[in-house]
C-alpha cells in the first residue's frame, strides 16, 4: 500500500475513533480510562510504544474531571491549565503538534478525548527517543518515561543518570506503579468495548 493510502487509512481510523469515543462523563466518580481502552491500543500502536504504559499514565491522570465543560471552567480559573484526559499542556502539544503535523489545536484536547491519547502516545514516543539505552537500574524504561510525562524531557534525563526525584516527582511514580495493575485489567480485554453498566466487555 502507498503512502498516501496508509495516511488516509490512518486518518479514516482518527475519524471514526472522535466519532465513537464518549465524552467523559459530568461526575467525577464516574469517570474510569478503562472506557478508553481500544482507542489506547489504536493509538499505542501506531506511536510504537506500549499500550500498558498509556493506560497506566491516562490512570495517574484521572485524578481531576475531564468533562469538556468542567475543563472550560478550570481554564477559566487557572489559565495555564492542561487539557484533555491525558492533562497535556500547551506547550507540550505544540512541541508534539510540529513533531508529528498534527492539523488540531490544543484546545481539541478537552473535546476529544481520542486525540488527547493520540498525541499523549506521540509524547510518549518522543520521550523515548531521547532517553538514553542505559540507566540506573531502580527505575524502568516505562518509569522513567512516566516521570518524564509528568516532569519533562530534563528531569527524566536527569533521573536517568541517578538523580533523585523530588516529593511531586515520587508522588507520581508511586501512583503509576500501583495503577498498573489497574491499567492491565483496563486492557484485559484487549481495548473490545465495555459495557457502561456492568462494566464487562461486550461481544463483537
Amino acid at each position: 500500500m502507498g503512502e498516501p493510502s496508509m495516511q488516509a487509512a490512518k486518518q479514516g481510523a482518527r475519524t471514526v475513533d472522535r466519532e465513537h469515543t464518549r465524552t467523559p462523563p459530568l461526575r467525577p466518580g464516574d469517570y474510569t480510562p478503562a472506557d478508553y481502552a481500544a482507542v489506547v491500543v489504536r493509538a499505542a500502536r501506531e506511536a510504537g510504544v506500549s499500550p500498558l504504559l498509556v493506560m497506566t499514565v491516562l490512570h495517574n491522570e484521572a485524578y481531576k474531571p475531564h468533562h469538556p465543560l468542567l475543563e472550560r471552567l478550570w481554564q477559566w480559573w487557572k489559565p495555564g491549565a492542561s487539557f484533555g484526559v491525558a492533562n497535556m499542556h500547551r506547550a507540550t502539544f505544540e512541541r508534539v503538534r510540529r513533531a508529528h503535523s498534527l492539523p488540531e489545536r490544543w484546545q481539541d484536547l478537552r473535546d476529544d478525548p481520542a486525540l488527547a491519547i493520540r498525541t499523549a502516545a506521540l509524547h510518549l514516543k518522543d520521550l523515548d527517543r531521547k532517553l538514553p539505552r542505559r540507566h540506573v537500574h531502580r527505575y524502568t524504561r516505562d518509569e522513567l518515561l512516566a516521570l518524564g510525562y509528568n516532569t519533562g524531557e530534563r528531569n527524566m534525563r536527569a533521573f536517568a543518570r541517578g538523580v533523585p526525584p523530588g516529593p511531586m516527582a515520587r508522588s507520581y511514580l508511586r501512583r503509576f506503579r500501583t495503577n498498573r495493575v489497574r491499567a492491565a485489567e483496563s486492557l484485559a480485554d484487549g481495548g473490545k468495548p465495555r459495557d457502561a453498566v456492568t462494566g464487562q466487555g461486550l461481544s463483537p
